[in-house]
């Protein structure tokens, strides 16, 4: 009897380990999902979802116009690997309209790109996504996003919308100092075309980084104290700002890998937390009726 009962045991615990092998090679890519594994998958992340957003823009003479796209879903898929969640398809309905003088960008009307990112989060949360993560590749999308989300609180919601914000740490920061070769950067720069040489190498054109200046033109200059939409056209109108004629492999991955792991971070605790949902519907509650609060 008791070598019985030792063999249902096992029998049991190999079912059991088969079964969470098969749930863990569920695929984390939305679009490479069956729609009874999707099921699976919203159950197994919780009903966390990444939503990596890029732009089709200019990245210098070197660089292909879906760069911000391709670093921003390396970032998720690494993340989404070490902890499991969907992740949403190609998304490059940003703001780029400093880059409209340049060719191959597209720069979708401001009523398009909200209601194209409101309606994509209200279709992720029809289905049963509710915990969205926006992971942003884009400089030019970092104040639409933010205001996007602060928007989310103006009628109620039955998800959250969080906006992943990766902060260096001092270990990393000396890592990154000691590989950089420039001081100078922000948009197909040093650590872009790093980047993409880790990411995807075969876009990469090293030998043509050096055939624009990336300097920063400096055209307002005389005008202090001020904020203009021409700021980035005024300063670089090459769509170019920095100097990658320097660049490594090396320091692409470090930069991605360091994303990806606080990304995540982010995953687990987010799915270990309801605080967000739990204050977001109580001031839902309290916006309804605000002469109740007490003052």
């Amino acid at each position: 009897m008791k070598n019985l009962f030792t063999i249902l045991l096992l029998i049991c615990t190999f079912q059991i380990i088969a079964q969470t092998n098969l749930v863990s090679k569920l695929p984390y890519c939305y679009d490479e999902l069956t729609a009874p594994d999707f099921v699976k998958a919203v159950a197994q992340s919780s009903g966390v979802c990444l939503l990596p957003i890029g732009i089709l823009e200019k990245h210098g003479p070197h660089l292909p116009l879906g760069t911000d796209i391709f670093e921003c879903r390396k970032v998720a898929t690494t993340a989404a690997s070490q902890e499991y969640c969907v992740v949403f398809p190609t998304y490059y309905v940003g703001q780029i309209n400093e880059a409209r003088h340049q060719p191959g960008t597209i720069a979708y009307s401001s009523d398009l790109l909200w209601k194209m990112l409101q309606e994509t989060c209200d279709e992720l949360s029809r289905n049963g996504l509710k915990k969205i993560i926006i992971v942003n590749g884009h400089g030019g999308n970092n104040d639409f996003l933010r205001y996007f989300c602060m928007s989310q609180l103006h009628s109620p919601k039955d998800y959250v919308l969080i906006f992943f914000q990766p902060n260096d740490n001092e270990e990393t920061a000396k890592k990154i100092k000691a590989l950089r070769q420039t001081t100078t950067g922000g948009h197909a720069d040093e650590m872009e075309t790093s980047m993409m040489r880790y990411i995807r190498p075969d876009l990469v054109k090293a030998d043509q980084a050096g055939s624009q200046s990336g300097k920063n033109q400096g055209r307002l200059t005389e005008l202090p104290n001020q904020y203009t939409g021409i700021w980035w056209y005024a300063q670089y109108p090459n769509h170019y700002a920095g100097d990658a004629t320097k660049s490594s492999v090396e320091l692409g991955k470090l930069l991605t890998e360091a994303d990806a792991d606080q990304l995540a971070q982010l995953i687990k605790k987010v799915k270990q937390s309801n605080k967000i949902e739990d204050l977001q519907n109580q001031f839902y509650q309290q916006a309804a009726n605000p002469l109740n609060m007490k003052q």
